[in-house]
């Protein structure tokens, strides 16, 4: 695997970071034995898909592009295209190739030195073939923010709901905006939040909260303003939960915890803390 800049010659950027003229790129090489490339084709398309699933991209808004026969490159078997539904048109996110034996037969061919493989187990002798996934990095962050991206209006009994385009909020509600990334990819796991700031004792015991909680995750501490304001700021850089310090806190060894998505705020015991965030963040 590989991942680094890749650079093109593009008259017209454009689709915000979708097409550029410098972006990152990842690959693969998989070395396969010859005969294998459909079945190990179809392995690497369907690995992919249940990544991106895992992610934060819905099956129903991702599809295939199989190319055919006369559209591959010349060494090239199979090739499928990863489409997202972006809110501009359905884009490629990624490639997948089966490449046969053309790299390692060029490779041999320039450098004179053999790269057959000799299998133990059969005893054969081959030079493998290659499938080749190769994505934009780019493109996959993008697609993830857009997935992500969520203006929502909260009505005063908690209900949630999707905020209409260019509407005011209805009487009563609040606009809430909101990046419901899945949570193994947020940037920051877990928010931790004292009560109150002013006061040594909740203080400390947030500070040693967060300092236990960091060492596993990428944690935020926020101190600032009232605390539904915190929950807002959270909410908007999609930090998918929140741990509040308050005086119940001191006197039973429980904290709230937070869901970003749903706003439920559930007691836990902080012997349990870290279970219970491990099992909502983990891949």
């Amino acid at each position: 695997p590989q991942i680094g800049k890749a650079f093109r010659n593009e008259i017209n950027p454009r689709n915000y970071t979708f097409r550029s003229r410098e972006f990152e790129q990842m690959e693969l090489e998989f070395f396969i034995k010859p005969g294998t490339d459909a079945e190990q084709h179809e392995y690497w398309v369907s690995e992919r898909l249940k990544w991106y699933g895992k992610v934060g991209l819905p099956e129903g808004r991702m599809h295939r592009d199989i190319h055919e026969k006369d559209k591959l490159a010349h060494y090239a078997s199979a090739c499928t295209d990863i489409l997202y539904d972006f809110p501009f048109g359905t884009q490629e996110l990624e490639g997948i190739a089966a490449r046969g034996n053309f790299d390692l037969t060029q490779h041999q061919n320039a450098s004179g030195k053999s790269l057959e493989y000799f299998d133990e187990e059969t005893k054969e002798k081959f030079l493998p073939h290659v499938i080749e996934p190769s994505a934009g990095v780019d493109r996959i962050a993008l697609a993830l923010l857009c997935e992500a991206y969520r203006e929502e209006w909260i009505a005063k009994d908690g209900s949630i709901t999707t905020a209409e385009p260019n509407k005011p909020a209805p009487e009563g509600c609040e606009t809430r905006t909101v990046l419901r990334f899945a949570p193994c990819i947020a940037p920051y796991k877990v928010a931790v939040f004292p009560l109150l700031k002013n006061k040594d004792e909740l203080v400390g015991k947030a500070r040693e909260v967060f300092e236990k909680l960091n060492s596993r995750w990428n944690c935020f501490y926020d101190h600032a303003g009232a605390i539904g304001r915190r929950y807002r700021r959270q909410d908007e850089i999609g930090t998918p939960c929140g741990v509040t310090i308050d005086f119940q806190t001191l006197e039973d060894n429980t904290v709230t915890l937070r869901d970003r998505d749903t706003m439920q705020q559930i007691r836990v015991s902080l012997t349990d803390l870290e279970r219970i965030i491990d099992e909502r963040v983990r891949f």
